[in-house]
């Protein structure tokens, strides 16, 4: 004779998981969220699960292989939406995460025909400086992209990429660049705002950043800008405004610093109007 198993009519937590494929864990959590009726507690103080417990977990396992989300789960089980609407939302979560995958399948053949952390930004910032020589980009000036990136998006990002083709290619320019970040880097907490030198400096930005603007339209650098505005997704554009981005990203200059930038910029604008 084979030996027969006699059903228990209640088992543990521990034994409850196991025959459902799930953990004490999550057990404990579908509890928490009104996914799953509370058992009482046995005379040791611990959950006994019964027939319809188990039936329920089995069903949440299935739901769950499927992609169903928790909330739509215990909607579904309380019937307060109807299947079809639940389906619906299972094929949005669906599609979104199918586009998730495609997009981040798309950076991994970037990164790898890139070879650098440049094939981490957006498509239409890497176009433009994947033709640069290895080595030409230096990680600050990806810092600077991917700040730029998420403060003004792929668009603006793609429009800083000329002057970091400029400095890649023009040596000269590169060298002043490197010795205006080496002055900047001076302007600590012990300098006056208003010492005479942050206003040199500013001048001295002003200077470079108008023979730089020199050098990408003689490039004809500025042509491939425009041709940005044509190719450009605006599905792509960050959900942050550019005000809020900018409060929200610390640098830490001091004083100084802050006032040869304004300075700077005060220059610049004064450029535009002139132009204009």
């Amino acid at each position: 004779m084979y030996p027969s198993a006699v059903p228990p009519r209640q088992v543990k937590i521990g034994d409850a998981a196991a025959f459902a494929g799930t953990t004490p864990r999550a057990i404990r959590h579908y509890h928490q969220i009104g996914l799953l009726p509370e058992p009482e507690r046995g005379g040791d103080g611990r959950r006994r699960y019964a027939y319809d417990d188990m039936i329920r977990l089995l069903w949440i396992r299935k739901m769950s292989e499927a992609g169903i989300s928790l909330d739509d789960m215990r909607a579904a089980f309380n019937e307060a939406r109807d299947v079809e609407d639940v389906l619906g939302r299972l094929e949005e979560t669906l599609a979104t995460q199918e586009a998730d995958i495609k997009r981040q399948r798309a950076a991994v053949q970037r990164l790898r025909v890139v070879g650098s952390p440049l094939g981490l930004l957006s498509p239409l910032v890497t176009d433009r400086l994947s033709h640069l020589p290895p080595g030409a980009l230096r990680p600050s000036d990806l810092d600077a992209l991917l700040v730029t990136e998420r403060i003004f998006g792929p668009l603006g990002a793609a429009i800083q990429a000329s002057v970091f083709i400029i400095l890649a290619t023009h040596p000269g320019l590169r060298a002043e660049a490197d010795r205006l970040d080496a002055a900047d880097a001076t302007l600590d907490d012990t300098v006056d705002p208003h010492d005479p030198q942050v206003d040199e400096l500013a001048a001295q930005h002003h200077a470079h950043h108008k023979a730089l603007h020199q050098a990408i339209e003689a490039a004809g650098v500025d042509v491939a800008e425009e041709k940005l505005f044509d190719i450009h997704d605006a599905e792509e554009e960050v959900q942050m405004s550019a005000f809020e981005a900018v409060t929200k990203m610390p640098y830490g200059f001091s004083a100084a610093r802050t006032r040869c930038v304004e300075l700077t910029g005060q220059l610049l604008a004064g450029d535009l109007s002139t132009d204009s």
